[in-house]
């Protein structure tokens, strides 16, 4: 049985139990502060960025709010991952989540220094790990979701339930969540509240393209596909001409290392920050066809957290 909600928002400093998924190179200030100010918790992601760059960005979301936010760091991914633990150790972050990687090393020198360990998991296996090394809080991703995904291809629908059955620390689900109902029904499989980084994308403060808001929202359920099945090196993206190209290379043999080349940060940003979908791609999952509106993250806060109560009392009415 996992904690409750209320241990869990006052662990990381929340009013609402949602977390912003970590975006990589196309993290920002505007929109990781925001969230943290609207009441959840923002996430700058560190992707492939130099430390220099990562600090810039940690200044200026403190410049901007007072409130807690995260550093994710992807481990596999990043060059830098003990001079970013550094930069969170330097500059107070209150939480640091951890992916792409085993985060045993990590989470004793986060938590001697008050840093609160977030470890994305996919699977019962890594949960537990995670658990043992111990982390704090734990984020259950299922194969819904945007941006590089676990091979395993579990769903968020059959994984929370199944971890926060083998674990006693706070769960967030992550992978088809944009709106309410999606919060209400991570709360009855027993996560602890949600993260979420498509519905992110469609926000006013998000200072992505609006060609990506665009996409997002033109989205439909079919609106997603897998680059990378073949090579082991899975990632959903929203369809487009470069994605779709990437999926002809891979059909006629694509090798591991072009793949990794041709899926780099840059052409992400060329598609996230300069709309530009022949030579970029932008990553989105599943739940995109839901995203219908732009409103800002106080605004999609409040609707959430209504709908969410609506949805639970409207169940509870039935079945008393």
């Amino acid at each position: 049985m996992v904690k409750n909600l209320k241990y869990a928002c006052d662990l990381l400093g929340l009013t609402y139990p949602i977390i912003q998924g970590g975006m990589g190179n196309i993290s920002n200030a505007p929109l990781t502060s925001a969230v943290s100010e609207a009441g959840g918790l923002g996430t700058v992601g560190a992707g492939t960025m130099p430390p220099d760059d990562v600090e810039k960005m940690i200044l200026d979301i403190k410049s901007r709010t007072m409130k807690p936010f995260s550093l994710n760091i992807p481990i596999s991914v990043t060059k830098y991952a003990i001079e970013l633990i550094d930069l969170a150790i330097k500059h107070g972050v209150a939480a640091v989540s951890l992916s792409a990687g085993n985060p045993a090393p990590y989470i004793p020198l986060l938590q001697k220094n008050n840093i609160k360990a977030i470890v994305i998991v996919a699977s019962i296996k890594h949960a537990i790990k995670a658990e043992e090394a111990g982390a704090d809080v734990l984020v259950a991703e299922g194969f819904e979701a945007a941006g590089i995904n676990s091979s395993l291809e579990l769903t968020t629908f059959s994984l929370i339930p199944q971890i926060t059955d083998k674990v006693d620390i706070p769960v967030f689900a992550a992978g088809g969540i944009a709106d309410g109902r999606g919060l209400a029904a991570a709360l009855m499989l027993g996560a602890n509240g949600v993260q979420m980084g498509t519905r992110f994308v469609a926000v006013k403060e998000a200072p992505f393209h609006k060609a990506y808001k665009k996409k997002v929202l033109d989205s439909d359920d079919l609106g997603t596909i897998i680059l990378g099945r073949s090579l082991g090196r899975v990632r959903r993206v929203l369809k487009g001409e470069y994605a779709a190209s990437l999926i002809d290379s891979e059909k006629k043999g694509m090798s591991e290392e072009e793949f990794l080349e041709k899926t780099s940060e840059q052409f992400h940003v060329r598609g996230a920050i300069e709309g530009d979908f022949e030579e970029g791609y932008v990553n989105g999952g599943q739940v995109a066809g839901l995203i219908q509106h732009i409103p800002s993250v106080k605004q999609l806060f409040e609707e959430m957290m209504e709908q969410a109560r609506n949805q639970i009392k409207c169940v509870y009415k039935q079945f008393p």
